[in-house]
């Protein structure tokens, strides 16, 4: 959970001015903010909030009254570009609120009024140029009540796009399932409340902001609180039916933003369930799949989403993610999206015809919450017209198609062509972002607004003509006639132009400059009054117009919802297709039963990302009776790891209805995927490597069913090697009892002897050739255990200095062959000789000596019928050679 700095809290001045009296009273009001101060074209920051926000936007940090006691730190930004510097505010995980002019300044007689009309937070941001458009930016809560075993007791979470309106809940049973489906999700910013308080902000993943919630509402409030924003007299018709503190959640999490967004929220118009039937994806898979991040760096370049996401538009771009995270369990659906997927794929034509004209639709979704809140401007619903034009010829590109997901999709769009018409002509082609300015509404739309602006060209033509007409007047080349916000129209003349009689009587002094005079006349003053007046009048109508089209565009929210959503499917699936096309992708087979049936299958991004090599597919074939364990053994860097990943990214890709990186693929359908990777260590949580491990194996066994499909990469290696070889024995044994799908990669080849007591258990090795005293990796899985690892040879790839590989060599070779030292205990290889003398010496079996006595012994020793020996015979034997070793090193100053 991400923790902000706190801004230290500095001491008040002793004398207040009105103004800091107003600042410190609203400030007061919102202590966890940085307060944006609106201060005619600045918002300004004082105090605390000056010198923090100083320092993280890396702006000037100054002060009222400068060099006194009385010095009060202050900073300020631009409102025009306040965007910018609030969301990296917002993106380090503080909280922002705006607070405006909340008065005409022309009616104030004096402070003028301000009011904190929005609080911008992680999880809370409306303005969508602040936020990536191709993610969705979810504010959640995690809450736990009753635990005494109430109807409503339990985990609920909930979650919310206020940009979009997306707005899901979930009764998640225990927290480790509400930590996994956070994980999932993705939020922004997490609230948490009610017993959960102690245990929710553990579960919290970094760089996410977490809030607490010091009360929540009991069942029947949040009920009620709910119905009440929806207006309606109940949830029935939400289907929700059996939630408890999913809607608890959902409650806290309108509460928080009603209070903090400070607006009415219509385009929240439906709560829905978190996600219907869908495979389980823990956040360990996800991570250690890179779905979305990598392992290093946490980019999304080379993730599964970066190769899959072709996607035209941002909604699109937010359903592939979805899609993805959230693969189907129902085979007739997979076989929807999949039959939708083939018919772009066999059409090639119509399929680029299709994406050219996706990129001609704007985020309907976003514009259309806009559009609910009130906060669209014209360019957006420019971009709204736009995006409704490309719509006809969608329908007629695909009006013919034989894919029943396609041809309900379609039927899911409305082009709205009145609306499109209406927006045509009302819109001028490229509308200034201010909706009160002016210049948006197009020419010849309305007929007062067209005479108003004659007014203002006719007065601008005749301020033209008497400028002219006033420098033949006077004689002065040089005057011109100007005009500002504050003295309106002038005539300026230069003080070197000044003096004589070239001044007329009728030029009545305005403003003095330091090389320049200003004067008005009442001609000028007269004609200010009609140009200004037309001016202000025309663009007050033109923002009525504007907000009269705003709300006409209200009026067919939902179907512009429906239409948002149908083009982001068809987005995704011409996406899916175009990658199945180029990379030369198959349709997967996906039924329900147990067989697992990989041909040629290869790692989607590890293909798309080599460059040097050619990537070698492999063969993966799981059934219940004779292989539903597969233990791989081979060296590091052979592809072990690949190999496991491949195999869970293509029954992943085949359950979202991708077609998939292989030769052909039959997959029964997993109701989950489990990994355990890789060495990684959660300091924060005060957990070891190992304990990561085994809490991860642990979470696998608890939880996998016998159509699961398990990852195991490397279990036990973080402790003993007797204690990680018995603990890897007892998972592989308890995980095929289990009867889940499991490819288990390991070092032990101890494990291989699994297969000689269970039936359903393979062998396979990942292939390596010795050539010219070097490994080749095949990358080729085949059958059969293998009894070694060449971690020496990986680790002389790696670059480790040749006396290292030397050293390791010899001491491997000692440890194979089980030499005892003079203790009777494993000799490892004696160290090198340091001493200059002792360069070039052979290492033996024992140092110094008669080298006939060394042999004799060599050769007793090797004499010694250890099967025919009775144990006590053994003891005297190992004895009497033992003392023979010793007087042998003695006489040759070797070691005792």
């Amino acid at each position: 959970m991400s923790s902000p700095t706190a801004a230290v809290k500095l001491p008040r001045p002793k004398k207040l001015t009105p103004m800091m009296r107003q600042y410190l009273e609203i400030k007061d009001r919102h202590p966890d903010c940085i307060l944006f101060f609106r201060m005619g074209d600045f918002y300004e920051m004082f105090l605390e909030d000056a010198v923090l926000a100083s320092s993280l936007l890396e702006i000037t940090l100054t002060s009222r009254e400068k060099g006194k006691e009385t010095a009060v730190p202050m900073c300020g930004v631009p409102h025009h570009s306040a965007a910018n510097y609030i969301a990296k505010l917002v993106e380090r995980g503080h909280k922002v609120a705006i607070c405006e002019q909340v008065e005409d300044p022309k009616a104030a007689t004096k402070l003028l009024k301000r009011d904190v009309v929005q609080v911008v937070t992680p999880g809370l941001v409306t303005d969508t140029e602040m936020i990536d458009a191709r993610l969705p930016r979810y504010l959640a809560a995690a809450v736990a009540t009753g635990r005494d075993g109430k109807v409503a007791g339990g985990w609920g979470m909930a979650y919310l796009d206020v940009t979009t309106g997306e707005f899901r809940a979930a009764d998640v049973g225990d927290g480790e399932r509400l930590s996994e489906e956070l994980g999932r999700v993705g939020p922004h910013e997490v609230l948490f409340g009610g017993d959960a308080v102690d245990e929710v902000p553990a579960w919290i993943g970094p760089g996410v902001r977490g809030a607490l919630v010091e009360e929540i509402p009991e069942l029947a409030a949040a009920k009620k609180l709910l119905s009440e924003h929806f207006e309606v007299p109940g949830l029935e018709g939400f289907e929700l039916e059996g939630l408890g503190p999913g809607l608890v959640a959902a409650a806290v999490v309108l509460d928080y933003v009603e209070r903090n967004h400070k607006a009415a929220l219509p385009n929240v118009h439906m709560l829905a369930r978190h996600v219907g039937e869908a495979m389980f994806i823990g956040e360990a898979t996800q991570r250690n799949l890179e779905l979305f991040q990598t392992l290093a760096g946490g980019r999304r370049q080379g993730t599964l989403l970066w190769l899959l996401d072709r996607t035209k538009t941002a909604m699109g771009g937010r359903l592939m993610r979805r899609w993805l995270a959230y693969p189907l369990l129902d085979t007739v659906e997979i076989d929807g999206r999949q039959g939708a997927v083939a018919e772009l794929v066999a059409r090639g034509d119509t399929r680029k015809r299709m994406r050219d004209t996706l990129r001609e639709v704007g985020d309907l979704e976003r514009l259309s919450g806009k559009v609910a809140m009130r906060s669209a401007n014209g360019r957006d619903l420019r971009a709204l017209g736009r995006s409704l034009g490309a719509l006809p010829e969608l329908l007629a590109l695909l009006g013919d198609s034989s894919s029943a997901l396609i041809r309900q999709t379609l039927g899911s769009v409305d082009t709205l062509d009145a609306v499109r018409d209406l927006l045509d002509r009302a819109l001028v082609d490229d509308p200034p972002t201010a909706v009160a300015d002016g210049g948006i509404i197009r020419e010849g739309f309305d007929g007062e607004i067209d005479e108003l602006r004659a007014i203002q060209k006719g007065g601008r033509g005749w301020i033209a003509e008497l400028q002219q007409a006033e420098r033949e007047r006077t004689g002065i080349s040089t005057l011109k006639i100007g005009f500002n916000r504050v003295f309106g129209y002038y005539i300026e003349i230069t003080k070197a132009r000044l003096g004589g009689d070239n001044i007329p009587e009728n030029y009545e002094r305005r403003q003095t400059l330091t090389n320049a005079e200003r004067y008005v006349t009442p001609e000028l003053k007269e004609m200010e009054g009609k140009v200004l007046g037309a001016q202000e009048r025309a663009n007050a109508l033109e923002y009525q117009r504007f907000c009269e089209l705003r709300e006409e565009m209200a009026l067919h929210l939902e179907s512009l919802r429906r239409t948002s959503a149908a083009i982001a499917i068809l987005d995704v699936v011409g996406s899916l297709a175009d990658l199945a096309v180029e990379r030369r992708y198959v349709r997967p087979h996906v039924h329900d039963g147990y067989e697992l049936t990989l041909s040629g299958a290869r790692h989607p991004v590890v293909e798309a990302m080599i460059e040097e090599e050619r990537f070698v597919p492999n063969d993966v074939n799981f059934d219940r009776d004779t292989k539903r364990l597969i233990v791989i053994t081979g060296p590091n860097m052979s592809g072990k790891s690949t190999i496991l990943r491949q195999t869970a990214l293509v029954a992943l890709l085949a359950q979202m209805g991708s077609f998939v990186p292989a030769e052909a693929a039959r997959v029964g359908v997993v109701d989950r995927i489990f990994t355990r990777v890789g060495a990684s260590d959660d300091l924060a949580r005060g957990r070891s490597t190992f304990m990561v491990e085994m809490t991860e194996t642990a979470t696998i066994l608890l939880n996998a069913t016998d159509r699961s499909l398990v990852i195991l990469d490397e279990i036990g290696r973080g402790t003993s090697t007797f204690d990680g070889l018995s603990i890897a024995w007892a998972v592989a044994e308890h995980i095929y009892e289990i009867g889940a799908r499991t490819l288990f990669a390991t070092h032990y080849h101890e494990l291989t002897d699994l297969s000689r007591t269970l039936e359903a258990v393979e062998n396979m090795n990942v292939a390596v050739k010795k050539w010219q005293g070097k490994i080749v990796f095949l990358r080729r899985l085949v059958e059969g255990g293998v009894s070694r690892s060449y971690g020496i040879e990986v680790a002389e790839l790696a670059g480790l200095p040749p006396v290292v590989i030397s050293r390791a060599k010899k001491v491997l070779e000692n440890l194979e062959t089980a030499e005892l030292d003079e203790t009777g205990l494993p000799k490892f290889a004696p160290p090198p000789l340091e001493a200059e003398g002792a360069k070039g010496r052979q290492l033996d079996l024992f140092l110094g000596g008669d080298e006939v006595k060394r042999k004799a012994l060599i050769d007793e020793l090797a004499r010694v019928g250890v099967e025919e020996l009775t144990p006590l015979e053994a003891l005297l034997q190992l004895d009497e050679l033992r003392k023979k070793a010793r007087e042998l090193g003695q006489k040759g100053g070797g070691n005792k």
